[in-house]
């Protein structure tokens, strides 16, 4: 948890939010869902190692996630390999923290696993549609983040890192990545050397729907949610992105920020990848 002297669990709430509430303000601020409240990302790492009887502890539970049908459809690849780590840095040259990181993994999807017990068992694979990655992709997403939580329990900090879906090409020929195997996501992980970021998040109302989908108030939540974020770190003018395209408007703000990130294509090479690794999407 970070530096800060937190009362209750309103209060984390509160500052994650952005919002008052009344919720949680008589459970003390401590234990796991303090933990999960307050949790951040981190990209500075002191130079102590990261123990590897605790690593493998780590490991251990991060599996211990849920997984669909008992499949357990994903996998993780460590980079020990400092001549790698690094190779893997040069190709995301805005993200040093990588080749900074005490502990790099590549999280992946397998769907590999499953089809080979199949052949094992004399049995054919009868799913081999969209559904498949799908289950692939959830299962390793629960692991991974099981991972991050545990981790930050034992006072490591941690930074997913989903630009290694960039380069999946190169990360096939480096990983030897066989067919039904996907790289879903970096992560670096190691003790911080100074207090993580705690981004703002969107509303509640944003994210909890009842009995049916309703976002007839999304315009207003985010506009008021884009005045609250930028009244506590207002991204700096010198990072506002294309600013040649797209102007420089009176307010930037997190909408503003976001609509011009999905503007630009990209990952539309991820399909094909995963084509050409033999899973179906159909």
């Amino acid at each position: 948890m970070s530096e800060k002297r937190w009362n209750n669990l309103a209060e984390l709430i509160e500052f994650r939010y952005g919002l008052p509430t009344e919720v949680g303000k008589d459970r003390p601020a401590e234990g796991f869902l303090a933990q999960v409240l307050d949790r951040r990302s981190h990209r500075r790492w002191t130079e102590d190692p990261v123990p590897e009887d605790l690593l493998q502890t780590l490991l251990a539970a991060a599996f211990c996630a849920s997984a669909k049908s008992d499949l357990m459809q994903s996998g993780v690849i460590l980079i020990r390999d400092k001549a790698k780590q690094q190779a893997i840095t040069d190709l995301i040259p805005a993200m040093p923290w990588i080749a900074s990181a005490p502990v790099f993994m590549i999280w992946i999807g397998d769907s590999r696993r499953i089809r080979r017990i199949c052949e094992m068992r004399g049995k054919p694979f009868g799913n081999d549609h969209l559904d498949s990655f799908l289950n692939a992709a959830t299962d390793c997403a629960l692991a991974m983040q099981t991972f991050i939580l545990a981790a930050e329990s034992e006072g490591l900090g941690c930074c997913p890192i989903s630009n290694v879906r960039n380069h999946t090409g190169a990360l096939k020929e480096m990983l030897e990545l066989p067919e039904y195997i996907f790289p879903y996501a970096g992560l670096c992980v190691g003790y911080p050397s100074r207090e993580g970021f705690s981004s703002m998040r969107l509303p509640l109302s944003c994210f909890v729907h009842e009995d049916k989908y309703d976002d007839s108030n999304l315009e207003a939540d985010i506009d008021a949610y884009d005045r609250r974020r930028a009244a506590r770190h207002a991204p700096p003018k010198e990072s506002w992105r294309d600013v040649a395209k797209w102007g420089e408007p009176e307010f930037y703000g997190w909408s503003e920020d976001k609509a011009r990130q999905v503007a630009v294509t990209e990952r539309d090479n991820l399909g094909p990848f995963v084509r050409a690794q033999g899973i179906k999407l159909d």
